[in-house]
């Protein structure tokens, strides 16, 4: 079992394992999920970029990258 304390601010420090589970890196958002008594702490997830043209698959090889990867 990993245990952290709780600071008088409401503050802990998550355990270098949990981190390391988790992949967490500064800047990185949690999110808690209540269930019961207990709570699931988890990475949360990038938003899906708002890309208008995500759905376009013309320019899509891997010729067109090598293409255009320079502009």
């Amino acid at each position: 079992m990993i245990t952290s304390k709780l600071t008088t601010k409401a503050q802990t420090t998550i355990p270098q394992p949990v981190r390391a589970a988790l992949r967490l890196r500064a800047g990185d958002e949690l999110v808690y999920e209540i269930d019961g008594s207990r709570v699931i702490l988890s990475k949360r997830r990038p938003a899906a970029v708002d890309d208008p043209f995500r759905t376009f698959d013309e320019w899509n090889s891997e010729a067109d990258r090598r293409a255009y990867a320079k502009l």
